[in-house]
């Protein structure tokens, strides 16, 4: 059994029996699902042949410990999360936040340049809020919190040359 929420909003129950070769969604039998073709054109890319209708679908970004994917269908983004029974458990008896991994600390995804510090040390910070701007390649990049938290220390400062994988900040 499967929890898929698409684009934070609609979610849908979806069980596959491996014995019987059913899907059912949301508790309906669903037997058109596994009439259709996937073709690999390359990473990340694919044709997609479903009652004799082509779809486009490119796998935007994924990221697997948080079973987090963004796919486009014939240039249509969709958001999908995924949890599964063992999830759904953790959920139940309140122990989901422990399935989360840890995150101690921001480093460098490239070597660069601190062009500017978006937090101060004590601040309290959110999923996806902005940190550091470093400049790569005469690019700024955005660097963003992995995780909710306060900023413990900030290990660099501005106009500083920084390596890859170099500690920025810590939480």
């Amino acid at each position: 059994m499967y929890s898929i929420l698409v684009n934070d909003s609609n979610e849908y129950k979806i069980d596959l029996s491996k014995s019987t070769n059913n899907l059912t969604i949301d508790g309906k039998l669903n037997d058109t699902v596994f009439h259709s073709e996937i073709i690999k054109i390359r990473d990340g890319f694919y044709h997609l042949l479903k009652d004799h209708k082509t779809y486009s679908l490119e796998i935007v970004k994924h990221i697997p410990e948080e079973k987090k994917i963004t796919v486009k269908i014939n240039n249509t983004s969709y958001s999908l999360s995924i949890k599964d029974k063992y999830d759904e458990l953790l959920h139940h008896l309140g122990l989901d936040s422990l399935a989360v991994k840890k995150v101690n600390d921001v480093k460098a995804p490239m070597p660069g340049m601190v062009f500017n510090i978006l937090v101060s040390e004590g601040q309290e910070i959110k999923k996806g809020d902005p940190l550091i701007v470093l400049e790569a390649m005469k690019m700024e990049n955005v660097l963003k919190s992995p995780t909710d938290g306060t900023v413990k220390k900030i290990a660099v400062t501005k106009g500083v040359a920084v390596e890859k994988n170099q500690v920025l900040i810590q939480f």
